[in-house]
């Protein structure tokens, strides 16, 4: 909050990005609006006063309060004040209505109900259910670390969701734009980047919110910028957790859509096709194809209309079933038929394989900035005292014989006493120096 006061919010991660209200002067008013909101919690969080506040943005050189400036030099003071005045009386029921975490329990509290959150919204098409395991896959690390604050790579949080590092830094791009991610920096050649995730709720900040595009193939609402409110989606995020790195759930397997009925069906079991449609966030064919497929591998039974998980589905430990004469033994099996075994060990063999290219990248940089930091030599004409003896002779490190006629000046220099010159034979004009070199 210091820093957004200070700055401003230099990273948009409050713009909303509306542009079909009014233009380019509506969605510069409610981005002020948002940084504005926020400034106002960070100080009654504080133990701000209203008036101090609204001091603070008029009066102060701050970034942040450049919006309350402006409207205060178009229309006066006192439309300025009361424009700060909602914004703080706003921020300040929000603040009253969520409490701060403070404690190591009160973070799980919150985290619980991101998750149920997460799980009652729908993820549609592949980026949905992409996006869907990176949150949840955050979720696990944020519950370690104690903190929605949390470090990790996009190597190690692909080998977490069971995809590459390119679909995982796509989701990232993706996540970051929907305001559920926020970078905090770019990590060290030792430790992976620091990321915050953010628990969002529908924006309220702007009563005319609308999507940027409408729901065209490949538009906004194709990914998870845009979700459509449904009371339907209901899935196990423990389910996905603890399934979507195996082999089986790989792109060309059962992929997000096969773990996402999974995790369905063990939130509430026994479930019809329409049912599913609506609570894996899948379509009408996608829910049949999936649903055939796990009956063919003995993970689900049929009784009339609904479909249930067979007792030790999740383990894909089954036995025959009157729908399939050949399951599968355990998702190793399941792998092996679907094509795809081998596919997490190979991503991990490739990505240390880069880890290990990367450490040597690093060490070979390091190595050549610490040679440039180096003194350089000296002059050959320096002296070495290491090879003068306490009564100030000058001793041949090759042979060990004292150099007669070499001494140490007092600018610490070699000087000669003389320098002996052969004469050289009549028919060389140019005479030979001796130069003894040490």
């Amino acid at each position: 909050m210091h820093k957004l006061l200070l700055l401003g919010d230099q990273e948009a991660a409050y713009a909303t990005g509306n542009l079909q209200r009014g233009g380019k002067n509506t969605a510069a008013s409610d981005h002020a609006w948002a940084i504005t909101r926020a400034v106002a919690a960070g100080a009654a969080r504080a133990g701000w006063s209203r008036h101090a506040f609204v001091q603070v943005m008029l009066d102060g050189p701050y970034k942040a309060g450049q919006h309350a400036r402006a409207l205060q030099h178009r229309r006066g003071y006192d439309k300025a004040a009361s424009w700060l005045q909602r914004a703080w009386d706003g921020a300040k029921r929000h603040v009253l209505a969520s409490p701060p975490v403070t404690t190591r329990q009160d973070f799980h509290a919150a985290l619980a109900g991101f998750r149920a959150h997460i799980e009652c919204t729908p993820w549609p098409g592949i980026t949905g259910k992409t996006d869907l395991r990176n949150l949840i896959a955050r979720m696990d690390i944020c519950a370690r670390a104690g903190s929605w604050d949390h470090t990790v790579s996009e190597r190690d949080l692909a080998e977490r969701m069971g995809c590459s590092r390119t679909t995982a830094h796509n989701s990232n791009q993706r996540l970051r734009d929907a305001k559920l991610l926020r970078q905090l920096d770019n990590g060290s050649p030792t430790e992976g980047a620091r990321w915050m995730l953010i628990c969002r709720r529908p924006s309220s900040m702007s009563p005319h919110w609308s999507t940027p595009k409408g729901p065209e193939a490949g538009g906004a609402m194709s990914g998870s910028a845009v979700r459509r409110v449904e009371a339907t989606a209901n899935l196990d995020s423990r389910t996905i957790s603890r399934l979507m790195d195996l082999d089986a759930f790989s792109h060309h397997g059962f992929g997000g859509s096969g773990l996402t009925v999974l995790a369905s069906l063990a939130e509430h079991d026994g479930q019809s096709i329409e049912e599913l449609r609506g609570s894996a966030s899948v379509s009408r064919p996608t829910a049949y194809r999936q649903v055939s497929k796990l009956i063919h591998f003995g993970l689900v039974r049929r009784l009339g209309e609904l479909y249930y998980l067979t007792p030790d589905a999740l383990q894909a430990i089954e036995g025959p079933t009157p729908h399939s004469a050949d399951p599968a033994a355990n998702w190793s099996e399941a792998a092996e038929r679907l094509g795809t075994a081998g596919t997490v060990q190979r991503r991990r063999e490739q990505h240390e394989a880069q880890r290990l290219h990367w450490q040597r990248e690093q060490a070979r940089l390091a190595e050549r900035r610490r040679a440039e930091r180096r003194l350089p030599l000296p002059h050959p004409s320096v002296a070495d005292l290491q090879h003068v003896r306490a009564d100030g002779c000058v001793v041949d490190p090759a042979s060990g014989e004292v150099i007669r006629g070499l001494h140490v000046a007092s600018d610490g220099r070699w000087v000669w006493d003389d320098v002996i010159i052969i004469s050289a034979p009549l028919e060389d004009p140019k005479p030979h120096v001796r130069v003894l070199m040490l």
